[in-house]
């Protein structure tokens, strides 16, 4: 079973990544983006999990490893 993990700045955090990506496509043309937020995505590969037993943990990993609760926020998926 995998987990998908998407990590974001919150929407409070400014994102100067997401700003500078955001100038470069309207430079190139693209005006009708109106904004642009990066992020980070982490798939993990489970095994030996419950579904139950692999939500629980993949929460846990993602609070205490894969963010910064203090400026990000994520959400995951299980797929079997």
């Amino acid at each position: 079973m995998k987990a998908h993990v998407w990590v974001m700045l919150k929407s409070t955090v400014l994102d100067p990544q997401g700003q500078t990506i955001h100038r470069a496509l309207s430079s190139l043309g693209y005006t009708k983006v109106q904004e642009v937020r990066q992020g980070k995505f982490f798939v993990l590969q489970l095994d030996g999990l419950s579904r139950a037993e692999a939500q629980v943990q993949v929460e846990r990993i993602a609070k205490e490893v894969l963010t910064n609760p203090v400026i990000e926020e994520f959400r995951f998926e299980i797929l079997d």
